[in-house]
């Protein structure tokens, strides 16, 4: 996987955490789907979900406990 921009993603506030929770969460998601499906795919679930995040398929919305520390 190419080292993408993160700044995008974070730029909204978001913490590192909140990405890597919800990049992993998708990645469950897509893993999951491939299974049941059964689709064998060249990339990653990690490069896919990433993917998704950074071209704004999905919103990572914070609770308000983390999102002032």
């Amino acid at each position: 996987m190419l080292n993408q921009d993160l700044s995008k993603v974070l730029s909204g506030n978001i913490s590192r955490y909140s990405l890597v929770t919800a990049t992993a969460k998708r990645a469950r998601d897509i893993s999951n789907k491939n299974l049941e499906d059964k689709v064998v795919t060249t990339e990653k679930a990690v490069s896919l979900a990433l993917n998704d995040l950074l071209e704004d398929k999905y919103r990572i919305v914070e609770p308000e406990e983390i999102a002032n520390i």
